[in-house]
């Protein structure tokens, strides 16, 4: 059975069959290359990401992380072309997204898949039909197809027999699976992660660290985690990015970035609460503040 990251299992139930092919580059291609890229929510605001150059290796995972408003998420938004670059290129797959057709473009996403933070499931679709969503949106398989395809995607987060529940029934760990076994139910390429690990207790967040593990190997993904858990985003990554003040701050191996001399990586690695980035906001100094009576806030 052929993977639906590339063409479909039968051809003739595959949707916008007259859409342009998104073109493949040769295997050595970085499957997603940022170069130079700036980024601001809005003309004449402050950079969100200023000349960030980012290479994603294929089969690998690579984990962004940094303080919160650092740009991770905006990178994903930008990866996945939900916001253009105001300076640089996105690539994926040797390809620039700025470039693309609207057709060439969603041929592109559905080569990605998504887990959203807190999963973000139809709260009134039950599990099976959460993962048979992309399934019957973007391709025009039999609904028997599309049950066994459901069922392997469940099996492999260990949820098939929760396939008729609904989201409201289920814990918030396993919510977290249903939404990862939508998000490769068509065998992407690319798999984005936006805190996943977020709001778990230390057994569902092991149980679906060890799964992204074991999915990205299984099915030779290419994977990025935004993580703010340490521990566990660098135990299975194989590359860390550390974003900070709109820049790369440290990249390398866990161990590598671990064992940083920068001090703002080692505030960061280490939860320290004082170091370049401080506890208060810039005020004037305390006694100034309570000598001036009377004064408004």
């Amino acid at each position: 059975m052929q993977s639906m990251s590339g063409s479909c299992y039968n051809s003739r139930f595959c949707k916008k069959t007259t859409a342009m092919p998104f073109t493949t580059s040769p295997s050595a291609t970085p499957l997603v290359e940022l170069r130079q890229v700036q980024f601001s929510y809005s003309a004449g605001a402050r950079n969100i990401l200023e000349g960030v150059t980012l290479t994603v290796p294929r089969g690998k995972i690579t984990a962004i992380m940094g303080a919160s408003g650092g740009g991770k998420t905006t990178t994903l938004r930008l990866i996945s072309r939900q916001e253009r670059a105001t300076g640089g290129q996105v690539l994926f797959d040797g390809q620039d997204l700025a470039t693309l057709t609207t057709e060439q473009l969603y041929a592109a996403r559905r080569r990605m898949g998504m887990l959203f933070q807190f999963g973000a499931l139809f709260t009134d679709m039950s599990v099976f039909d959460n993962v048979a969503f992309p399934l019957r949106e973007h391709t025009q398989l039999p609904e028997a197809m599309i049950r066994d395809i459901v069922l392997m995607k469940l099996n492999a987060v260990g949820l098939r027999g929760a396939r008729a529940l609904m989201p409201s029934e289920i814990s918030g760990g396993m919510a977290r699976r249903v939404a990862l076994a939508r998000a490769i139910a068509l065998d992407p390429e690319l798999v984005m992660y936006d805190e996943p690990f977020a709001g778990l207790d230390p057994i569902s967040l092991g149980t679906i660290a060890r799964l992204l593990r074991q999915l990205n190997d299984a099915m030779g993904l290419t994977s990025i985690i935004v993580s703010h858990d340490l521990d566990e985003t660098f135990r299975i990554a194989d590359q860390v990015v550390i974003l900070a003040n709109g820049r790369i701050a440290a990249q390398g191996t866990p161990d590598e970035v671990r064992h940083s001399s920068d001090p703002l990586i080692a505030q960061f690695v280490n939860a320290q609460p004082e170091g370049p980035v401080h506890f208060h906001y810039p005020a004037c100094s305390v006694a100034e503040d309570f000598a001036a009576s009377g004064a408004r806030p």
